[in-house]
């Protein structure tokens, strides 16, 4: 997106409620009561939540569980589609105005925090510089030395971004080498660079909890999943010969890929399905405390209807004051 982006929002008259956390915290009930309270409609700052046929392994909620909230970028895309992060920044802030535009506020919630960062701070992608003749001959040597060859490159320069990129998306490995080629720094550091100035009147929530619990929450809720049926899921994916595509490499779905593939039993990858969600619950909450300025509140004592009541209270009485607006109790 270029420079005109966030003069398109009209930024700072724009009132923007964010709710973020790690995986299993509680943030889809959370959000349901607050959008009640405070006339919201909910966007959502999951990066796999996108993805059509994908709805168990990545929580995505369900229609009884919306409640009559409005809820927007949820089943978008087909999983073999891409999806990129400066995408997902012009379709929220597309959202942001649309639901402004009827008086209602706008909710973002979710757990991908570079995408909600770029969001809500002035991320320019176009402004990373491009060298058109390094690009063509790295895709003329993934033609002649495989795709693989490539990424390799990039692990070695950027392991952190090579980790958020699939091995076969050979257009973002090369534009993620073409950065760190054209200005030393990979393209995260290089994203750091820029003026992060927030575009909106924004209440940026996290709710957090108590290690040990939030833990066994993960697991009860993969234990969940299977008996939902995720296998089923994931084997109708499989069989659709879907793979070597980010969707795939999603929790939830990698895991059981290589239990179909006949490389880990079934217990183990459901061991390593939950292993991985606690991993990434506990990157999730790094990132949010190292890179965005959050107001924490913690959820590990809220176990009853009236603890939870409690903490709504609590959480809506910040919001009123951070946005300067009224909450609808009842």
């Amino acid at each position: 997106m270029d420079s005109k982006g966030v003069e398109e929002v009209d930024s700072s008259k724009k009132k923007v409620l964010v709710l973020i956390g790690p995986t299993a915290v509680g943030k889809t009930k959370m959000s349901i009561e607050l959008a009640k309270r405070f006339n919201g409609e909910i966007i959502s700052g999951d990066s796999m939540q996108i993805y059509k046929g994908m709805d168990i392994g990545t929580a995505k909620i369900s229609t009884e569980e919306m409640e009559g909230v409005p809820h927007h970028l949820i089943d978008i895309k087909w999983p073999n589609e891409s999806f990129s992060v400066a995408e997902f920044q012009s379709l929220v802030r597309e959202k942001i105005n649309e639901i402004t535009s009827r008086q209602k506020l706008p909710m973002i919630v979710g757990g991908t925090g570079l995408y909600i960062q770029s969001v809500i701070h002035d991320y320019q992608f176009s402004d990373a510089p491009s060298d058109e003749t390094f690009r063509r001959n790295l895709e003329i040597r993934a033609e002649r030395e495989g795709k693989e060859v490539i990424y390799k490159e990039l692990l070695q320069v950027d392991p952190v971004g090579a980790e958020s990129i699939h091995p076969n998306n050979l257009r973002r490995v090369i534009r993620a080498l073409e950065i760190f080629h054209c200005t030393g720094k990979t393209s995260f550091e290089f994203q750091e660079k820029q003026t992060h100035d927030l575009c909106y009147d924004t209440a940026l929530i996290g709710l957090t909890m108590e290690r040990e619990q939030l833990y066994q929450r993960i697991d009860k809720r993969v234990n969940m999943m299977i008996d939902q049926g995720l296998l089923e899921e994931v084997k109708g994916l499989y069989d659709s010969g879907l793979r070597d595509c980010g969707s795939i490499q999603a929790i939830g779905y990698k895991e059981l890929y290589e239990y179909f593939d006949g490389d880990s039993p079934l217990d183990t990858a459901v061991e390593q399905l939950k292993q991985n969600s606690r991993r990434y619950a506990k990157r999730q909450l790094t990132w949010f405390r190292n890179k965005m300025d959050v107001q924490w509140f913690d959820m590990t004592d809220v176990t009853t209807n009236a603890t939870f009541q409690k903490k709504i209270a609590e959480i809506s009485t910040y919001i009123e004051g951070k946005l300067e607006i009224k909450s609808n109790t009842y």
